[in-house]
């Protein structure tokens, strides 16, 4: 796994950079946000990812570490390969996807092109809990949406655990994006009746 680089830029487009390694020119595939960082001539570093296919090597390249560890961990998500996932983090950077994720913000993340409503749902179903570890500690508290928060409480005071009210709730935030719908367009009433199945069938 080829994981860092250090070379000369010879080439630069928005889309791509060929970096001069010991001789070798290496194509890698970069976002608009790296190109305008990069200068012909000039000496750059990249943190890399190695993605193999029967027919094809590429190489995506990333200014920090963050940013190349986003990328592979937005892949784990159900449909999304690596041209998706540089696209997202050419819309975002690892903290306002942190954010976006924390909030679910289906508007934020459906901006990025070739993933739709269904695909942002998707994404912030899969990743919740896994990449707040972007978010560094001078970001502030991020605080879940007001209608989770409520249905977390109401969960809560009716026994559940914390652990199993959160469960209960993306099982039923799964459900709802399986049919179209966003969840926090339902009533409230409807997300509890729906959740206390959920936690029931357990």
């Amino acid at each position: 796994m080829i994981s860092l680089i250090n070379g000369v830029v010879r080439s630069i487009s928005p889309e791509r950079t060929v970096v001069e390694v010991g001789g070798v020119g290496l194509a890698v595939s970069i976002t608009s946000h790296t190109s305008s960082q990069l200068n012909l001539g000039a000496p750059t570093q990249l943190f890399t990812s190695l993605v193999v296919r029967e027919d094809s090597l590429t190489l995506f390249g990333f200014l920090d570490e963050e940013s190349r560890a986003a990328f592979e961990l937005v892949q784990t998500v159900t449909g999304i390969g690596p041209k998706v996932a540089l696209a997202i983090l050419g819309a975002h950077t690892p903290q306002s996807l942190a954010v976006a994720i924390a909030q679910e913000d289906i508007k934020a993340i459906e901006k990025v092109p070739g993933i739709g409503r269904k695909g942002a749902q998707r994404l912030i179903l899969e990743l919740k809990g896994k990449i707040s570890d972007f978010g560094s500690s001078s970001h502030q508290q991020v605080h879940q949406p007001v209608w989770r928060e409520q249905l977390t409480s109401a969960l809560i005071s009716l026994g559940f655990a914390a652990k199993d009210s959160d469960a209960a709730i993306n099982a039923v935030v799964a459900q709802y994006a399986d049919s179209g719908i966003d969840a926090q367009s339902v009533d409230i009433s409807e997300l509890l009746k729906a959740a206390l199945q959920s936690g029931r069938r357990k």
